[in-house]
């Protein structure tokens, strides 16, 4: 089940934005809500209100009875550049400069599943790759043990 939630017309640059999105990218709702209360930047403030407003959404469409906050990821999040705010900013001997006011739109996309797969059957693959680990430590101390027992003979050879 996904939702979504959208700000538009955020001011900022989209490239400033997107540093601090990097940080978020595919966590758990509760743990991007944390990392970004503690974040210097000004995006993180509207970036906490949208994903605020993306699990409420999701929460409202399933249910507080079937979804829960703690059950929701951060399926999709993306920052592009909206219109920008042209202003002049007067200079010596007649001149002007221009100043570029830019702004972004953030798109969050909110799920109980991460790529199709719920969040109990993500748990089991890193078990395995743990296992995997263990066993090609033993493998390695087998062949270690091995080496040692061979005769000096066969080490000339």
């Amino acid at each position: 089940m996904e939702a979504v939630a959208r700000a538009k017309f955020s001011r900022g640059s989209a490239r400033k934005v997107r540093r601090v999105v990097e940080l978020i990218k595919g966590k758990n709702v509760e743990e991007a809500l944390n990392i970004l209360s503690f974040v210097p930047k000004y995006a993180a403030k509207y970036l906490e209100k949208t994903l605020k407003s993306a699990s409420a959404n999701a929460i409202n469409q399933e249910g507080t009875a079937k979804l829960k906050a703690e059950d929701l990821f951060i399926k999709k999040i993306f920052v592009d550049g909206g219109p920008i705010m042209k202003r002049i900013r007067p200079a010596s001997m007649g001149r002007a400069f221009r100043i570029r006011k830019r702004t972004n739109h953030l798109t969050i996309v909110v799920s109980n599943e991460i790529e199709g797969k719920k969040k109990k059957e993500i748990k089991e693959p890193v078990k395995r790759k743990e296992e995997k680990v263990e066993e090609s430590k033993k493998g390695k101390a087998k062949r270690v043990k091995e080496a040692k027992k061979k005769s000096p003979e066969e080490k000339k050879a």
